[in-house]
């Protein structure tokens, strides 16, 4: 569905990313996890247009626009790390302008209800003003509002950072019911463990570079991702 051919992101003489290549397939979870500084909020950022790259971005076969908007208007959404919602708006609010792709206001209305369906909390809180919501909250809220995008790829970069480790469960139940709608999604998150507990397929990239891939369950049991990214020690 998605393919990434030899991508190359610069800072100036800093390589972001150097010879990224890999295919994310329909209706999958596919995890990216990595140290800080890996590469891996640069991956979504070239492949949603924020960042210059070379290589190829080819969705379904066919070159993605290099134009943000144009990406979004592709079906390929970015949820960005630290959730940035509108805090001066409701949530019902943020809502809407997630759907400003879509002219048919009984439709948003019908997508708004989904998005209560899927997340009840924000049905509760629909007129309070997105700032004044939890941690917790705010992150299924930016989750929501991407997918009022009507999203073919969903792009989720670190949603449990910050997130107490009950609600961090309840963001991967999320994530798990999204793929089941029919979404991709290509996760990056620091929470090793969980991020590979739910993927069908994995990457480890370092230092802008992929050094293994595999199915989750295979990443979690290869001994050298366990010691670097698990929190487990090799045994003497």
């Amino acid at each position: 569905m998605l393919e990434i051919r030899n991508l190359h992101v610069a800072y100036g003489k800093v390589v972001g990313l150097h010879d990224v290549s890999f295919t994310l397939n329909k209706g999958e979870i596919l995890s990216i996890i990595g140290s800080n500084g890996a590469g891996k909020t640069t991956l979504l950022n070239a492949i949603s247009a924020q960042v210059k790259t070379s290589g190829e971005i080819l969705l379904e076969g066919k070159a993605l626009p290099r134009k943000g908007h144009k990406v979004v208007q592709e079906g390929i959404v970015q949820v960005p790390e630290g959730r940035k919602i509108f805090a001066a708006l409701t949530v019902e609010e943020n809502l809407e302008v997630g759907a400003y792709l879509n002219h048919d206001s009984k439709e948003t209305a019908k997508m708004i209800q989904e998005q209560y369906e899927i997340f009840p909390i924000l049905g509760e809180r629909r007129k309070q003003h997105a700032g004044m919501l939890s941690g917790g909250e705010q992150q299924m809220l930016a989750i929501a509002r991407g997918m009022m995008s009507k999203p073919k790829i969903l792009l989720l970069d670190e949603p449990s950072l910050g997130l107490a480790p009950k609600i961090v469960a309840n963001v991967f139940k999320v994530i798990e019911s999204i793929r089941e709608t029919g979404v991709t999604v290509l996760l990056v998150e620091q929470n090793a463990v969980k991020a590979l507990g739910i993927a069908d397929h994995g990457i480890v990239l370092e230092n802008g570079r992929i050094t293994k891939t595999g199915t989750g369950q295979e990443l979690i049991k290869d001994p050298k991702v366990a010691e670097a990214y698990l929190g487990t020690r090799k045994r003497d």
